[in-house]
């Protein structure tokens, strides 16, 4: 069945319309009063710590989820939101212990605080494994969310579509997040998590209302679903290749959500916008917090659907009458095809929101780092080395305008967007030469510099140990052992069980921090300096 342009109805498109026009208008409000790099990436740190939270849960919640959580619920059970003990955990941990010794350290990015303690060579060796991840992770979940944007465009997802999708959308989030730095990141991460709300809000009372059974019949259809308890959200197997267990929850979302909230810019660069390190703090917790019922949400949409479209037999005349063949796209097909006009524009708003919060928020994150984790200290060494031999008083006039000026933020949030619409383009033309094991590697890369990351800033700020040797060595050999854990090397070389993703934090971080803490503290590298 052909999907999109003629099913999407002009009021529809005036909905979206909207929605794209708020979001440049908040991007040109909040640029107003903007003249510090301070002020572009970090707010000039006076963001009310409400915003921040919803800013930080608005980034989480991406359109890979938009589409991925119903789709768990609909082909499986609830145990997925076991994961929120890790995160509550994590919060607490790194509110009260990683948070203060960041704000102390009054750098521009996270990885300012490894040059604090190890030196530029670190600083850069982090920011630089960083930027690789969210590269490929943020150009992968960039080309998900073209899918859906094509199918509105076009109705068809061909390589042609697809690009013009990628481009198209890479543009609108670019627009607003040159304009209004991370201001604008935030205040339009508010609008969005709000518009994601409202249309899983809406959603749900949609299919209550078509689904032609009680409250407690959905409760006994969904308790004994064709013989599986989708209701289930304890899964006590002790089995590391299970993702959704409540050991998983307990010690491995523990680990992963750690290192997402502490050593990764995406998410820490908006904690750094808040007065201090208790509102940022606050913050984090707060969007744990909302975020467990947010998900919920989603979840039980996918229950519902289940119900909608698998059990014909329960839905009598009500039952749709299109089959769906692919099950992966659920809750977008069923936008798309099922609800009214007016309502169809705001849920398709609701899956560009999701997409867009972390659009924006990973390339004002890839532009900081870029610009004050490698460039800038670059930019230092040529104008103090410069052969004009200029004065000290003038190399000092020269750093503080350079500081001071916007058009190197702006030009690196451009490049930043520019690469990210690069590699989702590429993705598209990797998929459709039926390479997906590529795309499932981006979409997971995150933890070839988080893993190692975590292990690296604990010892950093717990002990007193290692240096920039130490700090490139335990990247080198975490990403090293991220590798060996990818099912397709050591469990295929040995006939292994595959480990899941969420136990490669467990292995990995604490071998960093081993790593990390062998160095001498005494030692640097040739040349390199501590700010």
């Amino acid at each position: 069945m052909r999907i999109g342009v003629g099913i999407f109805s002009a009021f529809d498109w005036i909905v979206v319309g909207a929605y794209l026009l708020l979001l440049v208008i908040i991007g040109y409000l909040t640029s107003r009063n903007q003249h510090t790099r301070e002020s572009f990436f970090l707010g000039d740190r006076d963001m009310p710590s409400w915003a921040v939270a919803l800013s930080v849960l608005a980034t989480t919640l991406s359109a890979a989820t938009f589409v991925s959580v119903p789709q768990l619920a609909y082909g499986g059970d609830l145990t997925y939101v076991i994961l929120n003990i890790g995160g509550i955990i994590s919060a607490f941990l790194v509110a009260r212990m990683f948070l203060p010794p960041l704000y102390r350290a009054g750098t521009t990015t996270v990885y300012g605080y490894l040059g604090s303690r190890y030196g530029l060579t670190a600083q850069m060796a982090a920011s630089f494994m960083f930027l690789i991840g969210r590269l490929l992770a943020s150009g992968a979940r960039l080309f998900i969310a073209a899918i859906a944007f094509a199918l509105i465009l076009t109705g068809k997802t061909t390589a042609g579509d697809l690009v013009t999708a990628i481009v198209l959308f890479g543009i609108i989030g670019l627009v607003y997040t040159t304009s209004g730095g991370i201001k604008a990141v935030i205040w339009t991460d508010v609008v969005q998590i709000g518009i994601v709300v409202l249309t899983a809000t809406l959603s749900i009372f949609l299919l209550l209302e078509a689904i032609p059974l009680a409250g407690n019949e959905i409760y006994a259809v969904l308790r004994d679903y064709q013989g599986q308890d989708k209701l289930r959200i304890l899964d006590f197997r002790f089995q590391l290749d299970l993702s959704f267990t409540i050991w998983t929850g307990i010690i491995a979302s523990t680990f992963v959500s750690t290192s997402a909230y502490s050593v990764d810019q995406d998410m820490v660069q908006r904690m750094l916008t808040t007065r201090g390190s208790h509102e940022a703090g606050r913050s984090l917790i707060i969007s744990i917090l909302v975020g467990i019922p947010v998900v919920c949400l989603f979840l039980f949409i996918g229950l519902l659907l289940s119900i909608y479209y698998g059990r014909p037999d329960l839905m009598g005349c009500e039952a749709p009458f299109d089959f769906l063949e692919d099950t992966k796209g659920v809750f977008p097909y069923f936008i798309l095809n099922h609800l009214p006009v007016g309502l169809k524009g705001l849920a398709m708003a609701g899956l560009l929101a999701a997409a867009m919060s972390s659009f924006d928020s990973a390339v004002n994150a890839m532009a900081s780092s870029v610009l004050a984790d490698l460039y800038e200290p670059w930019k230092k060494k040529v104008l103090l080395r410069t052969e004009l031999n200029l004065s000290k008083s003038n190399s000092r006039g020269d750093l503080h305008a350079f500081s001071l000026s916007l058009s190197a933020p702006r030009t690196a949030v451009v490049l930043m967007g520019i690469l990210l619409i690069l590699f989702a383009v590429l993705a598209v033309y990797l998929q459709s030469m039926g390479s997906k094991t590529l795309i499932d590697f981006a979409l997971g890369v995150m933890a070839f510099a988080n893993a190692p990351l975590l292990g690296i800033f604990s010892a950093a700020i717990f002990t007193k140990r290692g240096n920039s040797q130490s700090v490139i060595i335990a990247l080198v050999i975490g990403c090293f052992l991220v590798l060996l854990l990818q099912p397709y090397t050591l469990p295929r070389w040995f006939d292994l069980t595959p480990i899941a993703w969420p136990w490669w934090w467990v292995v990995v971080s604490p071998v960093s921090y081993l790593v990390c803490i062998a160095g001498n503290p005494r030692l640097l590298s040739k040349g390199d300096t501590i700010p």
